[in-house]
């Protein structure tokens, strides 16, 4: 896969070393010259250039590119970036970065955001799953809003316990699924005969309308 990246500070390298490592192809895109340091990342593709010309998105062939992400420090910068890269490349999948969490409503599908990564919420969010039991705590909103990857931990005096996860999963609402079950250490496909215990982290994608119906199926 081909990912271009704008934004070459610590960010944007330590995304590239990751998706190098990963066996996918990266150009770095950044407008300070001062940060331009190939020696940083050998492997990818540096260009100097400014993410919100036209002119120089064009000669960087963005276009090529199946990602593009926006991991500069500047919101207005990722959201011009990501509008172009939608509207003007035809760029498959953009992943924008949220620096202010005051402008996260602005990062949605009508800048051509299919993803909208917030520091700030992704740790509140961790720091919920770490301590919240027995209540829904969103994890990622996944592409284009229309979803979202949930967690429940199980109480341990949950309705639940020692039942299959067929009778669990046939409550479920519509626009729900359980993806996985989190046991200690195990990670568990679930299978209809599964049971299930007091303490299984559950892992669903839903969306955002049948939050509640969710709730209402785990018994919460």
């Amino acid at each position: 896969m081909r990912v271009a990246i704008a934004g070459a500070g610590a960010v944007g390298r330590s995304i590239a070393r990751e998706l190098l490592r990963n066996g996918h192809e990266v150009m770095l895109l950044e407008r300070s010259l001062e940060h331009v340091d190939p020696s940083s990342v050998p492997e990818a593709k540096w260009v100097h250039a400014d993410a919100c010309e036209l002119v120089s998105l064009e000669a960087a062939k963005l276009q090529t590119y199946d990602v593009v992400i926006a991991a500069t420090g500047d919101d207005k910068v990722n959201l011009v970036l990501s509008l172009l890269a939608k509207t003007e490349f035809g760029t498959r999948r953009v992943v924008a970065r949220v620096n202010d969490p005051r402008n996260e409503w602005l990062f949605d599908p009508s800048w051509g955001i299919d993803v909208a990564v917030s520091t700030p919420r992704i740790l509140a969010s961790l720091v919920e799953e770490a301590v919240s039991v027995g209540d829904l705590v969103r994890l990622m909103t996944l592409r284009q809003g229309q979803a979202n990857l949930v967690e429940i931990t199980l109480p341990a005096d949950t309705p639940l316990a020692g039942k299959a996860v067929k009778k669990l999963t046939v409550t479920l609402p519509r626009d729900a699924a359980l993806v996985t079950i989190l046991r200690g250490g195990r990670v568990i496909v679930p299978q209809a005969d599964d049971s299930l215990e007091g303490g299984d982290e559950l892992l669903f994608v839903a969306s955002v309308e049948v939050e509640d119906a969710l709730r209402t199926a785990v018994g919460l």
